[in-house]
């Protein structure tokens, strides 16, 4: 019984010393070596947007200028200035879809909402390299309704912020780990 639990505890300290030498694989954001170098400006024109939703586009692309200013060194041109820019990063809203997601019991209203939201999102080089390109990237959010009709807008427009940032985040990371 001993002798196990002495072979168990080796397995479990070697798996311990394999995964402290292969590393965490953490780098620092914008630093990383297979980022395209010469690179320095991007466009980012307002997302194009095929759905009938107030502002998603606009809330969508601010969000990732938002992201890409924060994580990167790159200068961020949004006048849709393809001359002047190194590469452009153009999205299109597809798709967005708000589901009822659960009910209230005791009245039989929806208490709560999922917002679907599917973009195509792309970076082209100057040169007409595309440099990273995701045709169906999805993001869902969840928020609560509410009894006042006021108060449900508000909250549709409050979960689509919240989407895009948690989207802007997604999408800035897969581009950076990407981008060769």
């Amino acid at each position: 019984m001993r002798l196990r639990a002495v072979k168990s505890s080796g397995v479990v300290l070697a798996g311990m010393l394999l995964v402290a030498a292969v590393g965490c694989g953490y780098h620092q954001v914008g630093a990383a070596a297979h980022l395209r170098t010469g690179l320095r400006t991007l466009d980012v024109p307002i997302f194009a947007s095929k759905v009938q939703a107030f502002r998603t586009e606009t809330i969508f692309t601010q969000a990732v200028v938002r992201e890409l200013n924060t994580r990167t060194r790159y200068r961020i041109v949004t006048l849709d200035d393809t001359a002047s820019s190194d590469a452009v990063l153009r999205g299109t809203i597809l798709s967005e879809t708000v589901a009822p997601l659960t009910y209230d019991s005791s009245s039989g209203q929806t208490s709560s909402y999922l917002v679907s939201v599917t973009a195509k999102v792309e970076l082209v080089a100057h040169d007409g390299t595309v440099l990273y390109r995701n045709d169906a990237f999805a993001w869902r959010e969840q928020y609560q309704s509410t009894q006042d009709l006021s108060g449900f807008v508000q909250e549709d427009s409050a979960a689509v912020r919240r989407m895009a940032r948690d989207f802007a985040k997604a999408v800035v990371s897969d581009m950076l780990e990407g981008l060769q």
